[in-house]
């Protein structure tokens, strides 16, 4: 006859079996059409226009989707280092800025600081839409208009509310008595901020870094229309011509090729910093 720890210790090997393999069913759901296009994007010209199943090349692997993607534009590359060079100027001035301002917010008491907060919050209500053709008219008179630095200052400042609000409240988060103690051992204003504050608010650095660097990386609109010269587009606007085809002929394996050159550098940047997201976002969320 089975003891009571026997049935508990097979119940909880059940438990334990049942959570993984819904864990494992639920991550193959999510993975399995990135794998789809990654796989096919290996494909050769021939199959290119083949049905998604089985998404692996059957006559062997190829790069010609990849050579093909490479003479749109002014190259895959080229585009690939404009929109690396906007994403990570974007999340740099962004955790910069979102830092020092939240910061001041928690820390600091100014006139009309909680007015102020609000109105930088209520930006999030204005439709980014309606605020293109104002932009474009500051950058021209700037002298930034098709130039990868004001594209950057563009998304920077599209970011910043609601970086703001988690920089806030991740320091909100952290006991004052951890600052009056670093101030007693004589730490004082930027010092305190990057040797004591700034490590035990890490999560919601990270947060505001995935947030901003995959907004940058995969925003279409504000790239189409502030820059001008191919050689300035990003990869968003390349895909925009790899999917309208030429003379109305899509190559479905660029296009597979392209998706997977864009998501790939995502994927990086999550897989880096994960760990930290979850945390940095519930600290950011609740005060």
């Amino acid at each position: 006859m089975k003891t009571r720890r026997e049935i508990r210790a097979r119940k909880a090997l059940r438990d334990r079996i049942a959570y993984h393999g819904i864990g494992i069913g639920t991550a193959f759901f999510f993975l399995a059409p990135f794998m789809i296009g990654f796989l096919a994007s290996f494909r050769p010209s021939s199959e290119s226009g083949w049905p998604p199943l089985p998404p692996w090349p059957l006559s062997g692997i190829s790069f010609d989707a990849y050579r093909i993607l490479d003479g749109f534009g002014s190259g895959v590359w080229q585009h690939t280092m404009n929109s690396l060079v906007v994403s990570l100027g974007t999340v740099v001035l962004t955790v910069a800025v979102s830092v020092l301002a939240g910061y001041g917010f928690s820390r600091y008491r100014f006139p009309f600081k909680n007015a102020l907060f609000v109105l930088i919050i209520a930006t999030l209500m204005i439709p980014f839409q309606s605020i293109l053709t104002p932009l474009f008219i500051i950058l021209a008179r700037l002298g930034l208009n098709n130039s990868l630095f004001g594209l950057m200052l563009v998304y920077v400042t599209l970011q910043l509310p609601f970086s703001v609000f988690m920089m806030r409240n991740a320091f909100d988060a952290v006991p004052k008595e951890i600052e009056e103690a670093a101030r007693i051992d004589g730490a004082r204003d930027l010092k305190l901020l990057v040797r004591v504050l700034l490590p035990l608010v890490m999560p919601g650095v990270a947060t505001v870094s995935i947030f901003a660097f995959l907004n940058a990386w995969n925003e279409f609109l504000a790239a189409l229309v502030l820059l001008s010269s191919n050689e300035n587009y990003t990869l968003p606007v390349l895909m925009m011509a790899v999917r309208a085809g030429r003379l109305g002929a899509i190559n479905w394996g660029a296009v597979q090729a392209g998706v997977a050159v864009m998501v790939v550098p995502c994927l990086i940047v999550f897989l880096l910093l994960q760990r930290y997201y979850m945390r940095g976002l519930m600290a950011g969320a609740v005060k």
